[in-house]
């Protein structure tokens, strides 16, 4: 598939980069992190992260004052698997170059997209990726063996343990964690894992 950068047009649907943040420090923190055996890592918040100055300039200016949390995704990944979305725009920073597997959310015609409305987008590290609350996303892919580190921001709470409220609607079946709406593939671990099964085509694989 055609893999675009954030910075052509096309990405304008899907977000924008953010400027004037120095990521330096942040990236430095990144790496200090150690890589997963195999597969995908994630936590919402890692404190040595939200040490660095950065994460104060995001809550402030990037994110209008709200609270925020600053995580990192990190590991190795080349496939689709699922596309989430939240309630707002998700900051993405790589420490690595990255790719980004994105739809939007009004291809959801009754509880399923065709992953034929993907598109890729590749990210440079330090780039500061901001991913309206309209694009679909997930964990990002690798460009190299080495795998990839992506930070990632989100308001505060975001993506952890719920309590799920009765069912009042279709869009209820797809809510898998706090401000986390999920769509899996079936062919997705998480599926197995009692997700929505919502992606139809193939499991695009970059």
């Amino acid at each position: 598939m055609t893999i675009y950068s954030v910075f052509d047009p096309e990405f304008n649907e899907f977000g924008k980069v953010l400027e004037g943040y120095d990521t330096a420090e942040l990236i430095e923190a990144m790496n200090k992190v150690e890589m997963p055996a195999e597969g995908v890592a994630y936590e919402p918040w890692i404190d040595s992260l939200e040490a660095c100055g950065i994460f104060k300039e995001l809550g402030d200016n990037a994110f209008g004052g709200m609270p925020v949390e600053l995580g990192m995704c990190w590991g190795y990944n080349k496939a689709l698997n699922c596309l989430e979305y939240h309630r707002n725009s998700e900051i993405n920073i790589g420490a690595t170059d990255f790719v980004l597997l994105l739809a939007k959310q009004e291809n959801i015609i009754s509880g399923e997209l065709d992953t034929s409305d993907v598109v890729a987008f590749k990210a440079p590290a330090g780039a500061v990726v901001e991913v309206y609350a309209t694009s679909l996303h997930y964990a990002p892919c690798m460009v190299s063996d080495d795998g990839f580190r992506v930070a990632v921001v989100l308001p505060r709470n975001t993506n952890t343990d719920l309590d799920k409220a009765p069912e009042k609607n279709l869009e209820d079946k797809m809510l898998w964690a706090r401000n986390k709406w999920l769509i899996a593939h079936p062919d997705a671990a998480e599926a197995g894992q009692g997700a929505y099964v919502g992606l139809i085509g193939e499991n695009i694989s970059i």
